[in-house]
């Protein structure tokens, strides 16, 4: 298989991936890069050049499996390297601030998964170095990776023209059970110095991302608990170690529009796999999203008459729906692992054209401030605290 497979023109110009990190995210962003070139028209022509990992055995295994041209065990090395244009980090978050930094430094485009990082002040730092490098023609990007969606890419673009009316509420819910037993082991997620925060940075910077996204809004102000039910796990050596992240957060907030938001995310929600559900209220009508129906967006036109209103199904799988231009005939449904695809398309547009894609480090740096206002709130018994306000731009 070749890794240089894409329907861009023989003739554009070559973009060289290097990818840090081939886990779970590893893996989804790699089908995501093998894609993309062989269903959507492309400017560019993405070429797979390396990834990297610590253990030399399973990164070059990795490589091999994922499509990867070259493996690297130092992600210097991977910097270096004249055949990467663009840094993809999908490394745990205590990483994140001094790669992209570095690679932007080093003259590349930047990919990094979310949430952008561990800390505001890292997070300060990636979007100060992405700015910096935008002068210089490059570009960085967040992977919210649920904002392409079709469904919900849809959703936003009817928020936008109105359909829903002014927007009075907002609800979302990302529920998991990987972490209902107390056996699980304390793996990396589970330990503040690598993870930053639990099922608040892991699952509620989503839910955040996607609330300011439809809405075209900012939360200013939360209130919130967060909880840690097993505190002890096992270790892999034998005993047991703390757990330092949440298990749960609960919180409200508001947004800078005016409306409300109320927000669940846990890990601990026995039989919810993957159940991200989001309701945007407005005063014409409602939208409603859930990920374990991701072709489907729900609508209810409030302008009707009472006698024939009432939620109706969406099936989000037109060709002149969101990103649907390069996939199957209408009603075949599509999956989770097409929004790296999409994800990859809209970056490689951006790189192509000169324009910032979307998310941006800043967009990733003000979840990250909301994240910070909740953990806040919740040590303090639940009291309203403000989100940070973006400094002034000169």
């Amino acid at each position: 298989m070749s890794n240089d497979d894409s329907t861009a023109p023989a003739t554009a110009a070559r973009l060289g991936v290097g990818m840090v990190g081939y886990a779970f995210m590893g893996k989804a962003h790699s089908q995501g890069w093998r894609t993309v070139g062989r269903v959507f028209d492309l400017p560019v022509r993405p070429v797979m050049s390396a990834v990297c990992g610590r253990d030399p055995g399973a990164v070059r295994a990795a490589a091999g499996r994922l499509g990867w041209a070259a493996a690297e065990t130092d992600w210097r090395a991977l910097l270096a390297r004249d055949d990467v244009h663009l840094v993809d980090v999908c490394t745990p978050g205590d990483s994140h601030a001094e790669i992209a930094v570095a690679a932007l430094e080093a003259g590349k485009h930047v990919l990094c998964e979310k949430p952008l990082a561990n800390t505001v002040a890292e997070a300060e730092a990636m979007a100060a170095a992405a700015h910096a490098a935008r002068a210089r023609g490059q570009v960085a990007m967040v992977g919210f990776n649920y904002r392409r969606t079709p469904a919900l890419a849809l959703a936003r673009a009817m928020i936008a023209a109105g359909r829903a009316g002014t927007v009075r509420h907002v609800r979302v819910q990302y529920l998991q059970d990987w972490l209902v037993d107390p056996e699980h082991p304390l793996e990396w997620r589970l330990r503040r110095e690598l993870a930053g925060s639990g099922a608040l940075g892991d699952l509620g910077a989503h839910a955040v991302d996607l609330a300011q996204h439809l809405t075209g809004s900012l939360l200013t102000a939360v209130s919130a608990q967060t909880e840690t039910f097993v505190r002890e796990r096992p270790l892999s050596g034998g005993g047991t170690g703390p757990v330092t992240v949440d298990d749960a957060a609960v919180f409200t907030g508001r947004l800078d529009s005016g409306a409300l938001a109320s927000f669940e995310v846990t890990r601990v929600a026995a039989g919810r796999k993957n159940a991200l559900r989001i309701e945007v209220n407005g005063t014409l009508g409602t939208l409603a999203f859930d990920l374990e129906r991701l072709n489907e967006l729900e609508f209810h036109d409030h302008a009707q008459p009472g006698s024939e209103a009432g939620f109706r199904r969406i099936l989000a799988t037109e060709h002149d729906h969101p990103y649907l231009e390069g996939w199957w005939p209408p009603g075949h449904g599509l999956g989770y692992e097409h929004t790296f695809t999409h994800q990859a398309r809209d970056l490689l547009h951006a790189v192509a054209d000169g324009t910032q894609p979307l998310p941006s480090f800043d967009d990733g740096l003000q979840v990250q401030r909301v994240l910070a206002a909740v953990e806040e709130s919740a040590a303090g018994n639940c009291v309203l605290t403000p989100v940070a306000a973006p400094a002034p731009t000169s």
